[in-house]
């Protein structure tokens, strides 16, 4: 992402993240515009070393992380199935690594027929942009805020990252009716592949406005480097503690 792309003002706040400086203020002059502007030409090549690193470090992780959690797998699944009646896991179509779509997997957490409800509840969506979220979801479970609260319903997900369709850090998958809605300049955080987690969700998750969780996505890319995925790896145990954002 080049200093002269955007406008001082526009720079997220990165001061959590020290090897992840933001880089310096554009020198004066018009500020260019943002909308639609084109940020990441390049970057594909430039960070060919860097992902071939992350993408072996995932599966060393995944499997290792699957394996450990089994007994919490089964857990989870009990409580799901006594809690309301449907299907342990939930899977729905997602936006990867340059559009492609994939099933993407979480522990249900909601009601089962959650997908046909939600046109009921569009008007009290709580994030702007082409996104639904909504604090108090009547659909959520009571099993489901408590998996929702600490993110353990994106567990499966580990599954995603071993098939190669996610990685553990990147920007978070989207719905195909979201990224339908996306202008250029945001399309760009498809780029590379999506993550269980990412430097939004480290930043506040949910509490942030859709342009924020652009504007840190689009900053990841630019900025991949092992440092950088290992430091939001080790940021995200504190950020799940907390349970900032998580609804």
């Amino acid at each position: 992402m080049k200093p002269d792309a955007m406008s001082a003002s526009s720079y997220p706040d990165y001061s959590d993240f020290p090897e992840a400086a933001a880089p310096a203020p554009r020198r004066p002059g018009p500020a260019a515009p943002q909308s639609d502007t084109l940020l990441l030409h390049g970057v594909a090549a430039r960070r060919a070393g860097t992902r071939s690193t992350q993408r072996a470090l995932d599966t060393v992780l995944c499997a290792a992380a699957l394996l450990l959690l089994c007994p919490l797998f089964g857990l989870i699944a009990l409580l799901i199935r006594l809690d309301s009646p449907g299907p342990v896991l939930f899977k729905q179509k997602r936006v990867g690594k340059d559009g492609r779509e994939f099933w993407f997997y979480k522990f249900r957490s909601m009601v089962s027929d959650a997908e046909g409800l939600r046109h009921q509840l569009e008007i009290h969506n709580e994030r702007s942009g082409p996104v639904f979220k909504m604090r108090n979801d009547p659909r959520v479970t009571r099993t489901g805020r408590v998996l929702r609260k600490f993110s353990l319903d994106e567990l499966p997900q580990l599954l995603n990252v071993l098939k190669g369709e996610m990685s553990l850090v990147g920007p978070r998958p989207a719905l195909p009716q979201e990224t339908a809605r996306y202008t250029p300049r945001q399309r760009q955080r498809l780029i590379c592949l999506p993550g269980v987690t990412g430097l939004w969700q480290v930043s506040g998750r949910a509490s942030l406005s859709f342009e924020r969780s652009i504007e840190l996505d689009l900053y990841f890319i630019e900025h991949q480097s092992l440092g950088l995925y290992l430091h939001i790896l080790l940021m995200t145990v504190p950020a799940v503690l907390r349970a900032e954002g998580a609804y």
